[in-house]
């Protein structure tokens, strides 16, 4: 199974120019512990609430006036292509310390995002599937 199969495609963006207090709005209203921030053509970083709670409250920035820019990680440690299969995305997940992934096509655009939650809730559904088959296969007492 790919990851374009698995991953979530309606990710929430934001423009870079959005202020910290419009994005922290937009992650409350949708129950969001990350957005993906949007720049020119390709690029893209990603702003998570824990890197707000760091990189604002923290430096007691001003959120009405903070631009999300100045506070995303802008060089995303991986991102996924969307032909992966889920075992060679673990291979590349369990290289990074990072729990959100953006998923991109081939040439980079981004298509959706997966975060290691989604990855744990899938596997423990497979888990269950194939322990439903064992049970039912099993003998009986």
């Amino acid at each position: 199974m790919s990851l374009g199969h698995i991953c979530r495609r309606d990710v929430v963006t934001v423009r870079p120019d959005a202020t910290v207090s419009e994005v922290t709005r937009i992650m409350e209203e949708k129950n969001l512990g990350s957005v993906i921030v949007t720049g020119e053509g390709d690029r893209f970083g990603i702003v998570t609430d824990r890197d707000i709670a760091l990189r604002v409250v923290n430096r007691s920035l001003d959120p009405v006036r903070t631009p999300i820019e100045d506070v995303m990680t802008q060089d995303l440690v991986l991102t996924l292509r969307e032909d992966m299969g889920l075992f060679e995305a673990l291979e590349q997940i369990r290289k990074s310390a990072v729990r959100r992934f953006p998923v991109v096509d081939v040439e980079g655009r981004l298509v959706g995002i997966i975060t290691l939650d989604d990855i744990i809730r899938l596997l423990g559904k497979e888990i269950a599937g194939v322990a439903s088959v064992i049970e039912n296969e099993g003998p009986v007492f």
